[in-house]
């Protein structure tokens, strides 16, 4: 095991009902690093987040997370461990300090009133410190959580679509301080469906089916899917580009079919069965084809594409 790993497992295994969940899955994380965990709902994010912070055991695999056995030591993680779940967890009809005083509480923190004080400032919430929980905008929610993970001053931050309904400009701050946090050596694993937030990760995994199907930067992950890709724009009525969407789908060599603004990208990995499927579109008139360059989503979509479905 190296030890400059924050997270280091391989063959991670959860069945449910004899289908597995998580499949084999192999992660390394170094400290200090954001790695962004992304898949389709359903593909076994939270479930491997859980295995990783001790609230699962996995039925098969084995590895380290902060230098701790994960199955013998699954106690020991957790008070290491920062975990900020799907949905709000906190007590709604409690202020946000008697929240934070309540979770300084069950990590017996020395020095309660100091940690609670130091986390009210760090997140901006000092100025709300009495306000309800429940009362909370969603972005301003998301603060609490994350000063409520802080507590204990975890060396691993595991994150589980925080920002899901959160403002754009909630977003932005939350990601500044995740980047912050990264500086002074906590090592993130964040879950998230918005690509703009994959690009402010230092690296991806991407899983879907409860495999793991691509791993590295950003640019690793694009230039390994090797992906054709054409752009189409409608000069005149765009409507007249919503029309291709289901013919282009379903040729053969087409894996992703996706629209961004006012242009749509269309990718596969067979440079020539993607030519061919647009070959009949190519002489409309109104429209304008280029060559593009892949980006994450046309590479996720196409992912998924490939997967096969382990409900199936």
């Amino acid at each position: 095991m190296n030890g400059d790993l924050a997270i280091d497992v391989r063959g991670l295994t959860k069945r449910y009902d004899g289908r597995a969940v998580v499949d084999d899955v192999a992660l390394q994380l170094g400290t200090g690093r954001i790695c962004g965990f992304l898949g389709p709902n359903g593909s076994g994010k939270t479930t491997t987040i859980r295995m990783l912070c001790g609230l699962l055991t996995p039925d098969a695999g084995e590895g380290r997370c902060l230098g701790l056995d994960l199955k013998r030591d699954a106690l020991a993680i957790k008070r290491q461990v920062g975990y900020m779940t799907q949905r709000f967890g906190l007590y709604e009809d409690l202020s946000i300090r008697q929240n934070l005083d309540f979770v300084a509480r069950l990590f017996e923190l020395p020095e309660r009133p100091r940690r609670v004080d130091e986390a009210l400032q760090r997140l901006g919430l000092a100025s709300r410190a009495q306000q309800l929980a429940g009362s909370l905008s969603g972005g301003w929610k998301q603060r609490l959580a994350l000063a409520a993970c802080l507590l204990h001053e975890p060396r691993l931050l595991l994150l589980d679509e925080p920002t899901a309904g959160v403002d754009p400009k909630a977003r932005r701050d939350f990601w500044d301080e995740i980047h912050r946090l990264a500086a002074e050596g906590i090592t993130v694993l964040v879950s998230t469906h918005y690509m703009d937030e994959a690009e402010r990760c230092h690296e991806l995994a991407y899983i879907a089916y409860g495999k793991l199907l691509a791993r590295g930067t950003e640019r690793e992950i694009i230039d390994q899917a090797g992906l054709a890709v054409w752009a189409v724009q409608a000069e005149g009525d765009p409507a007249t580009l919503s029309a291709l969407l289901e013919p282009l789908k379903a040729a053969p060599g087409v894996l992703s079919v996706a629209a961004f603004g006012s242009a749509v990208h269309v990718a596969g990995q067979d440079a020539a069965l993607v030519e061919a499927a647009i070959g009949a579109f190519r002489d409309r008139p109104g429209l304008r084809w280029t060559r593009a360059e892949a980006n994450l989503e046309d590479v996720f979509i196409s992912l998924i594409g490939r997967a096969p479905d382990n409900f199936a």
